[in-house]
């Protein structure tokens, strides 16, 4: 896990200063909207907002200042009170504003690997990032569904080998994952050892099995069920190639091959390193 937060932060060094702002598109599910909010800054994080017939609820709200300004401004358009912002993966800019963690991520963010993480950012971004939150964190027990703005939330443990976040399902229809999944290569931030492969595949097998439309993430978007459906076959390609090949080289070219063309490609070096690391 510190290797890939160590990973993690020189990306962040190389790209965030490259930010532009973001946008939105809206996913309409009659029930509720789903507000999509691309940051456009490292990593291709998202933000979101629940829209239910009289309320609002926030989800990943964004780290960087110009985002947050815009996200709030956003927010404050749609004119209907926020009785819920829930930060699953990402501590964003919520200010002094209450917020909802599943159960474990609050004390994790204070230890020694994400709570380094975000004071390194502190160091090396500056006044570009907003203040820490300093509003209280309510945990939500993994296996509860909650029910804020008339729209259900079921949280679920996400995947085993990633932070301890949740997966939630909204309102029956949409899916968040801390990753979205994409029809692109994985990256090493995402599949940081062979059992990550596993904890991945099982993990969408999970999404695909809760019945829902649209699936999201905090790094990544929205995307149909093609794109899980892929991300299963792709992973176990992984699999079969890493077991095969007998040097990072050979895995890369091997994926190259198999996968001519799909985004990605570049990282596909580090990702040998990390899955091939011991072996």
């Amino acid at each position: 896990m510190k290797k890939v937060v160590f990973i993690l932060f020189n990306l962040l060094t190389i790209t965030a200063m490259a930010q532009t702002k973001g946008r939105f598109e809206v996913h309409d599910f009659s029930q509720f909207k789903l507000h999509v909010y691309y940051t456009n800054y490292a990593l291709g994080d998202a933000s979101f907002i629940v829209e239910g017939d009289n309320a609002l609820v926030t989800m990943e709200q964004p780290l960087f200042k110009d985002n947050v300004a815009e996200f709030d401004e956003y927010l404050d358009k749609l004119n209907k009170p926020v009785v819920q912002r829930i930060t699953d993966y990402h501590v964003g800019g919520t200010s002094s504003h209450d917020i909802v963690m599943a159960e474990g991520m609050p004390e994790f963010t204070k230890g020694e690997i994400y709570g380094g993480m975000m004071q390194g950012f502190a160091k090396t971004f500056g006044d570009a990032l907003a203040a820490m939150p300093t509003g209280k964190a309510t945990e939500v027990a993994f296996g509860t569904t909650q029910t804020w703005a008339g729209v259900t939330f079921d949280f679920r443990h996400g995947a085993t080998s990633d932070f301890p976040g949740a997966s939630i399902l909204i309102g029956g229809k949409a899916y968040y994952t801390h990753w979205a999944p994409a029809k692109a290569h994985a990256n090493s931030l995402q599949i940081s050892s062979p059992a990550a492969i596993d904890a991945e595949i099982e993990e969408a097998g999970q999404s695909l099995a809760s019945g829902a439309e649209l699936f999201i993430g905090g790094h990544g978007g929205a995307a149909k069920r093609d794109a899980v459906e892929f991300k299963i076959t792709y992973l176990k390609k992984v699999k079969e190639l890493l077991a095969s090949c007998t040097t990072p080289q050979a895995f890369v070219e091997a994926m190259k091959q198999a996968y001519p063309g799909l985004p990605g490609e570049n990282g596909l070096g580090e990702l040998a390193k990390v899955l091939t690391a011991g072996k």
